[in-house]
């Protein structure tokens, strides 16, 4: 088997926490109306955090574009893409990209939330479930989350899940029309070896990141 194709064999795949009622499910077609209410609301909200093409004219695909991608992606075992769904309703994504195989085995979580969710714990349960479901599940080595220094929310997400902080990148992705920095805060497996979702509840996340 090819390693790009190593992930495909657990997609598409559905994980809950019925804890939370939080569930993370791969994007669907029949999401459209809601996908795009949300992101019409929080359109304000999101755009500082947005990534962009920096090529001029570029644009990025449209929703069914975008839900056909992330299924090949998936199946490929580039990425894994989730919905983030709270309470039945539809109200983000996060999405695991960039996967490496081989001597590698990492990956890099985005994510974004509706703001009238927001501030609830749910960001942290659904990142945590998705680094939980990369090493368990996928034998993920190591994930990583890059966050605009400006983004106090994202920052307070990787700081409750006890990330570790491995400095500035320069530069590092075009967002919101321009090249912007980006911290870079990364957990490996074998700090979690109960995972990053039980330690972050029983208040040890970060305990065994240095």
């Amino acid at each position: 088997m090819e390693p790009e194709s190593e992930g495909s064999r657990v997609w598409p795949v559905i994980l809950t926490d019925r804890q939370s009622d939080i569930v993370l499910r791969p994007l669907r077609r029949r999401d459209e109306p809601q996908w795009r209410e949300v992101r019409r609301f929080n359109r304000d909200w999101l755009r500082p955090w947005d990534a962009t093409l920096p090529a001029p004219g570029q644009e990025l695909p449209g929703f069914r574009s975008m839900v056909r991608m992330q299924d090949r992606q998936a199946k490929r075992g580039q990425s894994v893409p989730f919905a983030i769904e709270v309470d039945g309703a539809f109200r983000g994504q996060i999405t695991v990209s960039g996967l490496s195989w081989g001597s590698i085995l990492s990956g890099q979580i985005g994510y974004w939330i509706d703001s009238r969710v927001a501030g609830r714990g749910i960001t942290p349960i659904a990142v945590a479930m998705a680094v939980d479901h990369c090493f368990f599940t996928l034998g993920l080595h190591r994930i990583e989350i890059n966050i605009r220094p400006e983004n106090t929310a994202s920052l307070r997400v990787v700081a409750k899940l006890g990330l570790r902080d491995e400095g500035l990148r320069v530069r590092y992705m075009h967002i919101d029309g321009q090249w912007c920095d980006h911290r870079t805060f990364a957990v490996l497996a074998e700090e979690v070896p109960h995972g990053l979702l039980a330690a972050y509840r029983h208040g040890q996340a970060g305990e065994a990141v240095r």
